[in-house]
């Protein structure tokens, strides 16, 4: 109901927060202030004795505010202007796109409404400057962005240091470099509980390092699986070696890493690149490893070769049959992107060609053969726009022929199987080694076939890879089926399909091979459960033989005339436990799990520990064996990672708590943050 009053008869009052009715006799400076938005719409008009009426300033509507002591509130003033009731903001609204919701239904949304005005404050003025965290902080930041310890010197880091805080004292390159080790020790204290409390082995990646002060760093990489089944990898040791083609060199690094890291008894396996070791070298491991570790299957143990490296190798030797002709192509990519007026020419042309391409043309970084696989695509997608570039841009002249592009594509067509397998091993979550079976078999039987293919020009590119990698197929097919046979979704069904396309009417001798092997190490894990008794000479020519079995006292007196007597009760304990024998056969025979995506194989194994606790042992161990010796970052090297001039200068310990200590952070490994970092800083002489 509209309310016409005289002017002179509208008295403005100013509503409470609470909206409680206000005493019309109150002073004007004890009135509360309103704080409702509404109040930016309406006023409140006193319409007589203890009746007051809330008026819209747009359309001039009243509404019932307060009546005696009865207060209306404030909700229904609300909806008339956000739910655009109000005639005036609904034809607002109708000539602008702003919603009805918008800040009162007059511009803006509903959440531009008007922030409440806070006092500011400098929170960071109650924070105390601390020294130590700071110190703290710039070691981290040394060695996580692998920053030269000599920054904390540089006169332009002190500079920016002390424009933020000026009560900072510049640290020296001698208190920089305690502080990295002494975050290096704290991290390798937490790593080294966690090693010591998983129920396996630990596998080991022997890789080399070298530096223009021809020094060697030999850097070791433990896998593990940890008390949750997660797989672990972790760099444990930099060892700096003056003589790094000593045959003994590989031994004695990684004899050094067992020490420190308590692995005594501990090796599960061992993986170094061919290349790097000779023949004796590589023995000399073989006998180490074979010490170490009796769970061996005769030296299968030992991985001879990394999976990246042969891929690598691999791959150069296919891009150096092209050397010329990717030379051509190289050269094309570079006019393009010599200057702004080639590139344009290049887009123009592209677009009138309407060629789909989205791909760029970058250069390659012929370190590494990813880059070189990637620009050939590249420039395989944008062949009809060089093969006309010659007429658009006459100052263009290195245009390849047609049948120089179709090898090119040939080529791509093959790297392609060469970079998806070793993208795998880029990935943040190291593979388990199951991952490898499929691929590796997939690379055997695809070289296989083209290097029997009737194109000439196929055959001659794909025989001298499909014989290297031959090589590495027999040195570790047993390893990689052994694994995959662990996995419930394959088992040996996997095997026996991949071998049969392999080997065809040959193939059973090689399943057999990988059925015998898987066998004999589940035996040998129950032989390690129950070892051999232990014998002690008796009186009386009588020999006491303490048997593993509970309640057993005295043990069997056995005559010391027949000393194959005690290898009997060894058999007869171990066929006692048929149920833990019978395990594996159990797994064999049951039917596969359905093949998924996303499956966790450790999760799994996690899962089913109690049905199989003598095979989960065994899954636990062979599933991190390793087959890549290089970090994720190197994986498409074509060389040896080289230690920079810089670090090749620093003292050994200082150099392997950098390189090891990074790996720990970015692994997440720190059980420390930067505000509980200790204040006694822990000194390294050097």
């Amino acid at each position: 109901m509209e309310i016409d009053s005289p002017l002179n008869s509208i008295i403005p009052i100013t509503p409470t927060e609470n909206c409680e009715p206000l005493d019309l006799e109150a002073q004007p400076n004890k009135r509360r202030r309103k704080i409702s938005i509404v109040w930016e719409h309406f006023t409140i008009e006193t319409v007589g004795p203890g009746c007051t009426k809330a008026c819209c300033k747009l359309c001039k509507k009243s509404f019932a505010y307060i009546t005696g002591s009865k207060l209306a509130g404030t909700s229904h003033l609300k909806r008339h202007i956000s739910l655009g009731i109000c005639p005036v903001v609904r034809q607002r609204n109708q000539q602008s796109p702003h919603t009805p919701g918008s800040k009162m239904g007059v511009s803006g949304t509903a959440t531009d409404r008007p922030k409440k005005r806070h006092k500011a404050t400098n929170g960071l003025a109650s924070i105390p400057f601390d020294q130590d965290r700071c110190s703290q902080e710039i070691a981290k930041m040394v060695i996580l962005h692998d920053y030269p310890l000599h920054i904390v010197e540089h006169s332009g880091f002190i500079d920016f240091v002390r424009t933020l805080q000026p009560q900072f004292n510049t640290v020296s390159f001698n208190t920089v470099q305690d502080d990295c080790v002494a975050m290096y020790l704290r991290e390798k204290q937490s790593l080294l509980n966690l090693i010591n409390g998983i129920p396996g082995h630990v596998s080991l990646t022997l890789d080399l390092w070298t530096s223009n002060q021809t020094l060697g760093y030999i850097v070791l990489t433990g896998y593990f699986i940890d008390g949750d089944w997660n797989l672990q990898r972790r760099i444990l040791n930099v060892v700096m070696v003056p003589s790094p083609e000593s045959d003994y060199a590989f031994n004695l690094a990684v004899v050094a890493s067992l020490s420190d890291w308590h692995l005594e008894g501990r090796l599960f396996a061992l993986t170094v690149d061919r290349s790097l070791t000779n023949e004796t070298s590589t023995g000399h491991l073989r006998g180490l490893l074979s010490v170490r570790n009796p769970l061996m299957l005769n030296g299968q143990l030992l991985m001879g070769n990394c999976y990246a490296r042969v891929l690598s190798r691999l791959a150069q030797d296919a891009l150096g049959t092209m050397k010329e002709t990717i030379q051509k192509i190289r050269d094309s990519v570079k006019y393009v992107n010599a200057s702004e007026s080639h590139k344009e020419k290049f887009v123009d042309l592209k677009q009138q060609l309407q060629v789909p391409s989205s791909k760029d043309l970058v250069v390659d970084d012929q370190t590494k053969w990813n880059t070189t696989y990637h620009m050939l695509i590249a420039a395989c997608e944008l062949r009809e726009v060089f093969n006309c570039l010659d007429t658009y841009d006459p100052d263009y002249k290195i245009t390849p022929s047609m049948d120089e592009w179709k090898q090119v594509e040939t080529l791509c067509t093959h790297l392609r199987h060469l970079f998806d397998a070793a993208n795998i091993l880029t990935q943040p979550r190291y593979p388990s080694t199951n991952t490898f079976f499929p691929e590796v078999s997939k690379i055997q039987i695809e070289l296989t076939h083209g290097a029997m293919s009737q194109d000439p020009f196929v055959s001659n590119l794909i025989k001298p890879l499909q014989e290297k990698f031959d090589k590495y197929w027999k040195d570790c097919y047993l390893v990689l089926a052994i694994a995959v046979v662990l996995d419930p979704r394959f088992k040996m069904k996997l095997v026996e399909f991949t071998f049969s396309k392999i080997y065809g009417e040959d193939a059973e001798s090689w399943i057999r091979a990988v059925d015998d092997s898987v066998h004999e190490l589940f035996l040998e894990y129950i032989a390690r459960a129950h070892p051999l008794p232990v014998l002690e000479e008796g009186n009386e020519g009588m020999t006491k033989m303490e048997t593993p079995q509970e309640g057993s006292q005295e043990g069997a007196l056995v005559s010391s005339v027949d000393g194959l007597l005690d290898f009997e009760v060894y058999i007869n304990e171990i066929t006692s436990s048929q149920h833990m024998k019978s395990e594996l056969d159990q797994y064999l025979e049951e039917s596969l799990l359905p093949r998924e995506k996303e499956f966790d194989i450790l999760c799994w194994w996690k899962l089913n520990k109690q049905k199989y606790p003598t095979l989960s042992k065994v899954a636990s161990d062979v599933l991190t064996i390793p087959v890549c010796t290089v970090d994720p970052d190197s994986v498409f090297d074509t060389e040896l990672r080289k230690v920079d001039s810089y670090k090749s200068l620093l003292h050994p310990v200082t150099l392997e708590a950098l390189v090891c200590a990074k790996d720990w952070f970015q692994c997440g490994s720190s059980s420390i943050s930067s505000s509980q970092v200790s204040n006694a800083i822990m000194k390294m002489e050097f």
